[in-house]
């Protein structure tokens, strides 16, 4: 699966301005909201659910990348949204770190398979430190998608 497929280029946030988790998940669900992937109507429970799902377990998995999820029925396609925070978020990550990329993944309860698939593109990306730092760096939703279509290029080759 190729992270451009399923980035939603009006949810890329390069300049996250939330500092904490809560206030980040919600941002970047707005993103998606105003991006035509999300409800209106269902902006509020995706926020709790996901934010549910972070009290249960952090989602921010060390060297500053947090990728909060949940499966929905709502969800027909599978949709990431993109923030970079250039200060930081406190999202309780494992390494104790802030956070400065968050993909947020909201997955079709149907259809484990491509859920999978998709945390495989993510992490498949976000596992090499040149990709995380210039992630990082970007400061335009050009420069993050172009790092995504660089990405997608060299998993092809894989």
């Amino acid at each position: 699966m190729k992270l451009r497929e399923i980035v939603i280029e009006e949810a890329i946030l390069p300049k996250l301005a939330a500092t904490e988790r809560d206030a980040a998940i919600s941002e970047i669900v707005d993103a998606l909201v105003d991006g035509g992937a999300v409800t209106p109507e269902l902006r509020d429970e995706f926020v709790k659910l996901i934010v549910k799902r972070e009290k249960r377990g952090s989602t921010g998995f060390g060297h500053g990348v947090a990728v909060p999820h949940v499966k929905h029925p709502a969800i027909t396609k599978m949709v990431v949204a993109i923030g970079i925070s250039a200060g930081g978020v406190e999202f309780n990550a494992l390494d104790k770190q802030p956070v400065y990329s968050i993909f947020l993944l909201l997955s079709p309860e149907d259809k484990p398979e491509d859920h999978l698939d998709a945390m495989e593109a993510i992490f498949g990306n976000l596992s090499h430190e040149t990709f995380r730092r210039f992630l990082r760096q970007a400061e335009t939703k050009d420069h993050v998608l172009t790092l995504l279509a660089e990405a997608d290029a060299k998993a092809t080759l894989r």
